[in-house]
């Protein structure tokens, strides 16, 4: 297998940057693969996981959360990783961190959805929530038009990673398995889900840690100023989330 550090085109951007992008390419592919473990021994369709809900509350916001953040946190990483790939191929790294990006956003919308189901789980009950589901289950919106993109993205980041030589055969294979992963909303664990979220781990970990490793240490003073904005980024957005 190939591992091969980010170009320094990469390394030397800005935004996302190597830190951010890094610690993306950990953090995003492991949140995806805990959340959906947590929910393995549910059925897959909307009716199993509603009922899952209705029983299991804590478990089953646990593991849509933890898949919905990593979705989310996913993105700098796309970016850092396309940025690796434009080094040598841009059209495959234009589309595919487009692709992918914009595929993120999807997921993320469906989380909105996934939400606004339990919370009527909450409301009215299991059953009552899996009719109004069952009823308006397939309803048009905007980001229906994103399905291929959910998909291709990750394929065309694939091909451009190992043409690029970025990844290797294998890992590149693994991280076209992102693709298979179900789309949609109120949606459970099968094989593939776990094969996907396997597949990223598998060809994302590692750059993310080359990432982080490579170049320079920042000073100790830049490391506490993180730390710091961090923490009062992560105070403020728990103490809006609350309000909200």
């Amino acid at each position: 297998m190939t591992v091969t550090s980010p170009s320094n085109t990469a390394l030397h951007s800005v935004f996302p940057g190597r830190w951010v992008g890094g610690a993306s390419l950990i953090v995003g592919p492991l949140l995806v693969l805990a959340g959906v473990l947590l929910r393995v021994r549910f059925g897959f369709f909307f009716p199993a996981q509603l009922s899952a809900y209705e029983h299991h509350p804590d478990l089953m916001t646990a593991s849509y959360s933890l898949v919905s953040a990593g979705w989310v946190l996913l993105w700098p990483g796309v970016a850092l990783l396309a940025a690796d790939i434009g080094a040598h191929y841009r059209e495959l790294a234009v589309w595919g961190g487009a692709l992918a990006v914009l595929g993120l956003f999807a997921r993320a919308f469906h989380a909105g959805v996934d939400h606004a189901g339990f919370q009527l789980v909450t409301a009215q009950g299991a059953a009552s929530a899996t009719r109004t589901v069952s009823e308006t289950y397939g309803a048009f919106h905007v980001f229906s038009t994103l399905n291929a993109a959910i998909m291709g993205g990750w394929i065309l980041l694939a091909v451009g990673a190992y043409r690029s030589r970025v990844l290797g055969p294998l890992r590149a294979a693994a991280l076209a398995l992102a693709s298979a992963m179900p789309l949609g909303v109120l949606k459970g664990t099968t094989t593939w889900s776990v094969a996907a979220a396997a597949g990223l781990c598998v060809a994302l970990l590692p750059l993310g840690v080359t990432a982080c490793r490579t170049g320079p240490a920042p000073r100790p003073a830049t490391v506490v100023g993180r730390l710091v904005l961090v923490g009062v980024v992560g105070a403020a957005m728990f103490l809006f989330g609350q309000a909200g």
